[in-house]
């Protein structure tokens, strides 16, 4: 037996309505209540079917009453609050809610979300390149799967970073709580929660760093006992690899959740083998062999877009300005820095050709290139390399040859950077003043180089200590959050931030910002467009602009930055115009192994040209990067069928709150709601983000509104204040108060009460909801039947119940007369109205199992197949244990098709009765 979310069960003797129904392993269904009845009213409640007495009411014990308010308001509310509370069913793969939010309806931002409806099950890799919005995608995913019922419980992982700028987006754009678990939300967990109590237990929506879940044992451990209905993993690539802890608990998500988000603008590291693993914690069955597979395998998991796919450029319009050219300035070394030109290349870097041979033995071939790096990078970092290794080596050749370059790195004073002057002109030029509002990102992969930019620049910008921030890898979880938050401020004092490539993931910082610079420039084409991406993104109102400081030496062979960085600059300038992405160009797709690859490529004697060309073709993954579904079958993705009586939910939350009088020192000017919250909802606000709880004391005034212009421009105001948050919410369908208002109207009905109207009907009609549901307690079929007839004949009509609704003219013009009618001769046709249903259900249960069975052996016969692929070829030797774990995966996928099959008796529910205006008949 299954509780479909609306239905009205009793345990312990009282009566509440469901909110959701999950299958669990061992406790029977875990249900989510709400208390209807007077002592438990508005409580809530979670119910295990073996362990409590759970009983369904039963539709023939339906009680009529008649509607008294005005305009039948009571009775429109709760028909629509049930039309709300019920999930889409399992067939319905249009979209609900996409043009709801705060956010512009973009279709190419609304296909990740059509491609995760159309499976079994919403698992997907969203491969987008940086900047064209995966969080809002996400978002839209996740809305589409609360409205569904199926995103009750959510995890989403992310990068530490960028914890609350997804929090935010979430919660601003979608009206999506999630509970930040930083180090700062594992501290006030840890006040809040009983001692040893599972915080993924008491909280349904959270937000975590991988690496806090890594670190964390005693969460992590956790886990291992959640079923999750989503979990979002953010900057996915960094899973890959078997043993890595971090992997292991990604595998342990995606068995244990039904629901998963993969996000990732550089989705493999080039080997297929690898990418296979990703793709299987998706669908284990997707690919067979995993060394040669194609697009075609896995076009119904993954989706990757560039800026210049189709549907991309062509709806961007004004939001996002084709970025400028990446400038090389180049920076004559002076005096000082030209003798450690001249050490590098006649000391380290001639290798072989050097009197005596090489500084260093083989296995440290590399290391004159991190030399070479960190003098490019500055004086500072160079003697900070040269410090370190000084500290381990053995070798008197290798320790005299350091020493006289920790002397030559000495002499180079503050005057003597080249690169120091430039970025202080540069600045200057960008109109970077204490009386300017220009801000810029300077990026160095150096920390050296980062704090001693950090201590000498603001005095000769004439800037106080203030406007100049920093950040890096060794900077805290919340550290790093506030200082992108400051920097995103357009009231805030920060004019320059000096930061890492720890910035370069996921991170934004285009609110208030324009230009960026390389104080050094990666060897890597990926690392390259990841900084860029940091300003280059969806939503950035202005061009673009990109410098790089190019060190350029005078001393013959010397590898200066024109020799890699200046040809690695415009390359990947030119793979983003032409390609969209640059990562295809070198054929590696990790900024690390791409850099090594190099390097080794120049002690071979190779050019950057040449070891680029060398690597670019023969790579079958590559065509992976070129873009799947980047030119889609239709126009605009598909919408669903969502019932509705109410014009919009502000139509319903304004009527809620006049009929049910439950706001105190309410004020409403047309555009704002603003209101004490009463106890109830403040208790569902607990969930909101603790910065914007804190900030605004949501808790003593709530503001709220469903004007998007008013919304965005309070949301825009906040970044120019000293929050992010907005102290006006925008009120999407999914915001705690709509769903505090729908619970509320629910529970205002009788116990297991059906309302009488009057309205434009020729003939006493019943409005009956039908619903067929899963072994995991979701709709697989919901029907909104209207019966009529003669008593002895009672039948469903060929519309659905909304259009007869509306053709009787149930709505805010109805005129309720309040005239006593007689129940009696209706409270008798209850019955025969539930049979008549009921009939009409089973008649047609042919029907509707065709249209849920038919994907679902779709699969059967794509898992046989993956069955009998996976084991040709397989050596004797290893055959039985590749034919168990073969025989695990499809037991394990064959038990979640059966799972999803509808399943038992059809729930039916007496919603209302319409009877004539002229009376019974």
């Amino acid at each position: 037996m299954q509780y479909p979310p609306g239905a009205r069960i009793e345990v312990r003797d009282a009566e509440w309505i469901v909110r959701t129904c999950t299958l669990t392993k061992h406790d029977g269904y875990r249900i989510t209540a709400i208390g209807a009845s007077e002592f438990v009213r508005d409580e809530d409640a979670v119910f295990f079917t073996k362990l409590e007495s759970v009983e369904l009411m039963r539709p023939e014990d339906t009680t009529l009453e008649q509607d008294e308010t005005p305009r039948s308001a009571k009775s429109r509310l709760f028909l629509e609050a049930v039309l709300r509370r019920t999930p889409l069913p399992q067939t319905e793969k249009g979209l609900a809610l996409s043009d709801r939010f705060l956010l512009d309806p973009l279709p190419y931002q609304q296909r990740p979300a059509e491609l995760a409806l159309k499976g079994l099950r919403p698992r997907i890799l969203l491969a987008d390149v940086v900047g064209l919005g995966k969080t809002l995608e996400i978002g839209l995913i996740l809305a589409e799967l609360i409205r569904r019922g199926r995103g009750d419980r959510i995890l989403v992982v992310t990068p530490q970073q960028v914890l609350e700028q997804f929090q935010h987006e979430l919660w601003t754009r979608f009206s999506i709580p999630l509970i930040r678990l930083d180090s700062v939300g594992i501290e006030r967990i840890q006040r809040e929660i009983p001692a040893g109590r599972n915080p993924f237990t008491y909280y349904k929506r959270i937000i975590v760093s991988i690496d806090t879940l890594k670190n964390e044992g005693k969460y992590g451990q956790h886990l291992e006992k959640m079923h999750w209905d989503a979990v979002v993993i953010d900057e996915s690539h960094n899973l890959i690899g078997e043993t890595s802890l971090r992997n292991k608990l990604a595998k342990l998500l995606a068995r244990n959740t039904d629901a998963l988000l993969l996000a990732s603008a550089t989705p493999h590291n080039g080997e297929s083998k690898s990418f296979a693993e990703l793709i299987r914690m998706l669908d284990p069955a997707a690919i067979a062999d995993e060394t040669r597979y194609s697009a075609k395998d896995i076009d119904h998991l993954y989706l990757r877009r560039t800026k210049i796919s189709p549907e991309v450029r062509d709806r961007m319009g004004g939001k996002w300005p084709d970025r400028g050219p990446s400038v090389p300035v180049r920076c004559t070394a002076t005096a000082a820095e030209e003798k450690i030109f001249e050490e590098l290349t006649q000391v380290w870097l001639a290798g072989d050709q050097r009197a005596g041979g090489p500084v260093v033995d083989a296995k440290n071939r590399l290391f004159p290139y991190t030399l070479l790096k960190s003098f490019l990078s500055s004086h500072v970092a160079l003697a900070t390399t040269v410090g370190k290794r000084l500290k381990n080596a053995k070798d008197s050749r290798e320790i005299d040859a350091l020493k006289a370059l920790q002397g030559l790195a000495a002499q180079v004073t503050d005057d003597d950077s080249a690169k120091l002057t430039a970025l202080i002109t540069q600045l200057g030029e960008i109109g970077v003043s204490p009386r300017s509002d220009t801000r810029v990102v300077v990026f160095s992969e150096s920390v050296p180089t980062l704090e001693w930019l950090k201590k000498v620049v603001p005095a000769q910008l004439g800037l106080k200590d203030d406007a100049v921030e920093i950040m890096h890898g060794g900077f805290s979880d919340t550290q790093q959050q506030e200082i992108v938050e400051r920097f995103s401020l357009a009231d805030s004092k920060v004019r320059v931030l000096f930061t890492g490539d720890v910035a370069s993931e996921g991170v934004n910082l285009h609110r208030q910002c324009n230009h960026l610079i390389h104080y050094d420039v990666p060897w890597s084409l990926i690392r390259i467009e990841q900084r860029n991406g940091r300003i280059d993104r969806y939503g950035q109102e202005h061009q673009p602009r990109f410098k790089a400081l190019i060190l350029t030496s005078a001393i013959e062979d010397a590898k200066d930055d024109r020799t890699v960085a200046e040809k690695l600059l415009d390359k990947e300038s030119t793979a983003h115009r032409s390609l969209g992405t640059a990562e295809a160009v070198t054929g590696e797709y990790r900024a690390e192994r791409e850099e090594r690859r190099l390097i080794q490529d120049l002690l071979a004697g190779r050019t950057v040209e040449e070891s680029l060309e060398s690597h670019a073709d023969g790579d079958f993954l590559a065509g992976l990067l070129a873009g799947v579904g980047d030119e889609p079958e239709t126009s605009e993705p598909p919408r669903a069928n969502v019932p509705q009586l109410f014009d919009s939910t502000e139509e319903f939350v304004h009527e809620s709150i006049r009929t049910l009088n439950l706001l105190d020192k309410l004020d409403d000017d047309g555009e704002m709601l603003a209101f004490e919250p009463p106890k109830d909802l403040i208790h569902r606000l607990s969930v909101l983000p603790s910065s914007y709880l804190r900030t605004h004391d949501i808790r003593k005034r709530m503001k709220v509104t469903f004007n998007r212009t008013l919304a965005q421009r309070k949301l825009d105001e906040a970044r120019k204040t000293k929050t992010m948050w907005p102290d006006i919410a925008y009120l999407s369908d999914l915001h705690p108060m709509v769903d505090w208002l729908t619970d509320k109207v629910l529970v205002r009905l009788g116990r297991q009460k059906a309302p009488v109207i009057t309205a434009g009907v020729e003939e006493t009609t019943f409005l009956v909801q039908g619903i067929y549901s899963n072994k995991r307690g979701r709709p697989t079929v919901v029907e909104w039947m209207a019966i009529s007839g003669p008593p002895e004949a009672l039948a469903v009509q060929d519309r659905e119940m909304v259009e007869i609704l509306k053709a009787a003219e149930v709505g805010p013009k109805m005129i309720n007369t309040g005239r006593l009618l007689d129940l009696e001769p209706l409270q008798q046709l209850v019955k025969p109205a539930v049979e008549a249903a009921r009939t009409h259900l089973e008649k047609r249960r042919d029907l509707y199992d065709a249209e849920v069975v038919a994907p679902l052996d779709a699969y059967r016969t794509q898992l046989s197949d993956w069955q009998q692929l996976t084991l040709d070829g397989v050596h004797v030797s290893q055959r039985g244990r590749k034919e168990a774990d073969v025989r695990q995966t499809v037991d394990e996928q064959r038990l979640l098709l059966d799972s999803l099959q509808t399943t038992g008796e059809p729930l039916l529910r007496v919603l209302a009765v319409l009877i004539p205006q002229d009376g019974h008949r």
